[in-house]
C-alpha cells in the first residue's frame, strides 16, 4: 500500500483529501494547499521520495505551472524530485503529458474516470442551485431555464430545476441528445447560431467548454436574467457576458460548496486506481 502522499496546491478540497488521507493512514506532506501549512522549506524537499503526487482538479494553469495560491507551482521540480514509479494525480493531465512521458512516470487524469466524472456532475449540479436561485429575476418555480449542453452536469441540473418547477430547455447538438432530453420532458432546441427566442428565458446556464453563446445571441438575451458559468475554461459565453450584472463564473462549485464530499469523490478514485480498499 502506497503511504506516502504529496498534495500540491488546489482549492479546499485538497486540504480536505489531505486529511481524509491522514485518517486513512497515509503520511501526508503538503505544499501551496490553502489551510495547509508547507511540510518543507522547499517544493523539492516535500516531494522527495513520495510514491503519491496529488494535484488539483483541475491541475494545471499553463503545461508547466501547478494551479496553487497565491503563486501557482512549477511542474518541471516537482517530477524531478518525485520517485522514480511514482504515481502522479491530477485534473485535465494532458498538457502535462509530455513532461510526465519525460520522466517515465505514471499518471491518472480524474478527467478520464467516469465514476468520479458522474459523482463530481451530482455535486456539481447541486451545488449550481444556490447561486442560481440567487440571481433568478423570479421564483424557481414557473421560471424558464435555458441550459446548454446536455452532459453529465447538464443532465442532472436540468432533472433538478424540472422537478423543482422550472419550465427546461435543453441546447445541444446531436439529435439523439435533443431527442433523449424530449423523452424526459423536457424543451429541446439545436445548439449553435440557429439557437432563437433566447428573450423569453430568465436564466442561461453554460456546461459547454467551448464557445457557444455569441455577441449577438447574448444580446438578444434580456438584462435581468440569469447567466451561470459552470464550464472550465474557455467557457461558453462571449467575454461580454461578464459585465452583465446576473453573470457568474462558476467554476469548480464542489470545491466550493461541498469540499469534503468532493474530496472523498476523488480519494475514492486514487483508491480504485491503486487497487485499495476504501478505509472506514
Amino acid at each position: 500500500m502506497t503511504k506516502t502522499a504529496v498534495l500540491l496546491g488546489g482549492d479546499r478540497r485538497q486540504s480536505c483529501l489531505a486529511r481524509q488521507l491522514q485518517a486513512c493512514g497515509f503520511a501526508v506532506r503538503t505544499c501551496g494547499v490553502p489551510g495547509c501549512p508547507d511540510t518543507a522549506h522547499t517544493l523539492p524537499a516535500c516531494v522527495r521520495g513520495a510514491e503519491l503526487l496529488i494535484l488539483p482538479m483541475p491541475a494545471l494553469r499553463a503545461p508547466d505551472r501547478i494551479r496553487a495560491a497565491p503563486d501557482d507551482l512549477p511542474l518541471a521540480p516537482t517530477l524531478d524530485a518525485a520517485a522514480p514509479d511514482a504515481l502522479v494525480c491530477g485534473g485535465l493531465l494532458d498538457a502535462a503529458v509530455p513532461a510526465l512521458q519525460a520522466h517515465s512516470l505514471r499518471w491518472f487524469d480524474y478527467a478520464r474516470d467516469e465514476t468520479l466524472a458522474l459523482e463530481n456532475a451530482e455535486l456539481t449540479a447541486e451545488a449550481a442551485l444556490p447561486p442560481l436561485l440567487a440571481r433568478l429575476p423570479c421564483p424557481l418555480r414557473g421560471s424558464r431555464i435555458l441550459i446548454l449542453g446536455f452532459g453529465r452536469i447538464g443532465k442532472r441540473l436540468a432533472w433538478k430545476l424540472h422537478t423543482l418547477g422550472a419550465a427546461v430547455t435543453v441546447a445541444a447538438r446531436r439529435p439523439e441528445v435533443l431527442a433523449l432530453a424530449r423523452i424526459l420532458g423536457l424543451q429541446a432546441e439545436p445548439l449553435g447560431p440557429q439557437l432563437q427566442g433566447l428573450a423569453v428565458y430568465d436564466a442561461v446556464v453554460n456546461t459547454v467548454p467551448a464557445p457557444v453563446i455569441c455577441d449577438a445571441q447574448l444580446s438578444a438575451i434580456r438584462p435581468d436574467a440569469a447567466l451561470l458559468e459552470l464550464a472550465s475554461l474557455p467557457g461558453g459565453f462571449c467575454p461580454a457576458a461578464a459585465e452583465r450584472a446576473g453573470y457568474l463564473a462558476a467554476r469548480g462549485l464542489p470545491g466550493v460548496y461541498a469540499p469534503e464530499a468532493a474530496a472523498a469523490v476523488i480519494r475514492r478514485a486514487i483508491f480504485r486506481e491503486l487497487d485499495l480498499e476504501e478505509c472506514p
